[in-house]
């Protein structure tokens, strides 16, 4: 995943964290350099990648400086600690895959720092399809990627959506869960404004199911970024599951892809 994804636009203008739901005031000038911590591991081998970097002052370029020789490892349900290796300068990975239902703790020790997240890799929800609408929005018509999926009944689930064309990763943040379709058929529609579909575009939707606080981490984002990233009010830290509190995230989840072309 881009280091430079969402956290460029929300999280690297923050100070330092006090609490991860206070609204803190901006000093854009002056902001020290945050740690960076971005982990998934999925339930495929080669998704267990971790990536470490240093925040930059706002008005820097959107360059994050690499964080090289730290110590990565994720703790099984087991006990049993797999290393990760730094493939390139700030990312490490390893070639193992996650369980459902079971809990991982990462933990990174890096400027002289030692930093755990604890995440639970919830049970596999199949992603059925993807097709092709046409949406009227703002007085003409464009054409919108609709997901299908079936979503278990009697369980607690929570999804992200992660939507690429052409290679290219949209801005949009998609998150959902199943308050008001528990156990049924959901069709999502994922609005975006940032690239317009055009005939011959490929499109891949990947699906994960999250543990419910990824869950509120991406779907704070989410509602930072629907209120506007430049308005007036000062958008808060999204809560994340690391101790001591750094800016990132990690995320024990399942993935699959789907992909289509637009006709």
């Amino acid at each position: 995943m881009k280091i430079s994804y969402k956290l460029a636009a929300i999280l690297l203008i923050g100070v330092s964290i006090i609490s991860c739901k206070k609204v803190i005031e901006l000093n854009l000038g002056n902001t020290p350099p945050q740690l960076v911590i971005e982990g998934n591991l999925t339930d495929a081998r080669g998704g267990a990648i971790v990536t470490i970097s240093q925040s930059v002052a706002f008005d820097n370029t959107n360059t994050f400086p690499p964080v090289s020789g730290a110590i990565v490892k994720v703790i099984d349900y087991n006990g049993t600690a797999h290393n990760f290796t730094e493939r390139t300068p700030g990312t490490y990975s390893s070639n193992f895959a996650g369980a459902y239902e079971s809990s991982y703790t990462l933990q990174v020790q890096a400027n002289g720092q030692t930093y755990t997240a604890v995440s639970t890799m919830p049970y596999y929800v199949n992603l059925d399809s993807l097709s092709v609408t046409e949406q009227g929005i703002a007085g003409k018509t464009t054409k919108t990627i609709a997901v299908y999926y079936q979503d278990p009944p009697n369980e607690n689930n929570q999804y992200r959506l992660v939507m690429t064309v052409n290679g290219v990763e949209v801005n949009k943040i998609f998150t959902r869960n199943d308050q008001f379709s528990d156990g049924r058929a959901v069709q999502a529609l994922l609005y975006e404004d940032d690239i317009t579909l055009k005939t011959g575009d490929n499109v891949i939707v990947e699906m994960q199911c999250i543990d419910p606080t990824i869950y509120t981490y991406w779907n704070t984002l989410s509602k930072q970024q629907e209120n506007g990233f430049n308005n007036s009010a000062t958008p808060s830290n999204p809560p994340n599951n690391f101790t001591p509190n750094v800016l990132g995230y990690f995320s024990a989840h399942t993935s699959q892809r789907r992909s289509i072309i637009i006709p």
